[in-house]
């Protein structure tokens, strides 16, 4: 196998002449940056905390730069590629291994459980991703919300972004995300990636984070009740939590449940944990 190729994907002047040979250009429409750091997807292919013997999905693989570090670690690699006119680019950079796979397709649109079983039968699955800014949400949620238990999913996002999905409590960064995310899983930052690591370069700085699968912060909740809870307490996050869940209901009867569940009225959302989440949506369960 040839790695002579491998130090050029991440040569400002090699990229600029690959994508000029192929009459490419870096577009904004698909917000292509690439990585021109090659500590950057090594340690991403790195920390992501898979076993070798893992399938790994990736999103939007560009000219193939992290590609490359994951088939060299993992025993398959599936990329999915919107952009048409990259895939015979990575038909070239990718040609010394067989172990990866190129799918032109929009991922967004896909059914992901029908298509880990076709691409990674038998496979437990990882996913690593330097993931396209504008996409981020969506992604994250279609690949919590598919039904597939992910060994892990590592990506990179915006750095905002990464300080929101590893917020703690009564922080300023705690959000609605962070509690949606942390349904299905516990966030960890792993590093921050500057601005100059890409090209072309982004406004915004970047952070790796991975996400682990977890159980639920309850067991007799459901996804909905959860969600409903969470939505109206960062509708207005100013509001406390009475406030902010008795639109439309009896406010008395909305206090005592919060206070048989142990849960004080006059606090604000932001302040509650996804145990406390799920706590007040069993509390309020029928009059939700």
């Amino acid at each position: 196998m040839s790695n002579l190729q491998e130090p050029r994907l991440t040569d400002i002047a090699y990229v600029k002449q690959l994508m000029a040979r192929y009459g490419r250009h870096f577009d904004k429409r698909f917000g292509q940056n690439f990585l021109i750091n090659p500590t950057v997807p090594r340690k991403i292919a790195e920390e992501c905390g898979a076993p070798a013997e893992c399938g790994i999905l990736e999103i939007g693989p560009g000219i193939g730069t992290l590609t490359v570090e994951l088939a060299k670690r993992f025993a398959k690699v599936t990329a999915v590629e919107l952009d048409r006119g990259l895939i015979p680019i990575l038909g070239e950079t990718l040609a010394d291994y067989s172990n990866v796979e190129v799918v032109c397709a929009d991922f967004l649109s896909l059914d992901l459980k029908i298509f880990v079983s076709e691409h990674f039968p038998g496979k437990e699955v990882a996913v690593c991703a330097n993931l396209p800014y504008y996409i981020t949400t969506p992604v994250i949620m279609k690949l919590l919300e598919s039904g597939v238990r992910f060994h892990s999913i590592t990506i990179m996002v915006q750095r905002e972004v990464a300080a929101r999905l590893s917020a703690k409590p009564a922080t300023p960064e705690y959000g609605a995300i962070t509690a949606e995310v942390a349904w299905y899983c516990s966030v960890k930052k792993l590093f921050g990636v500057p601005a100059s690591s890409f090209i072309p370069a982004p406004k915004v700085e970047s952070a790796v984070v991975r996400l682990e699968p977890h159980e639920p912060p309850s067991k007799v909740v459901t996804r909905e009740e959860y969600r409903k809870v969470v939505t109206a307490a960062f509708a207005k996050r100013r509001k406390t939590i009475l406030n902010a869940l008795s639109a439309g209901r009896d406010k008395e009867e909305v206090a005592r449940r919060l206070n048989e569940a142990g849960i004080e009225p006059e606090r604000r959302g932001e302040t509650l944990s996804p145990e406390e989440f799920a706590a007040v949506a069993l509390a309020l369960r029928g009059i939700l």
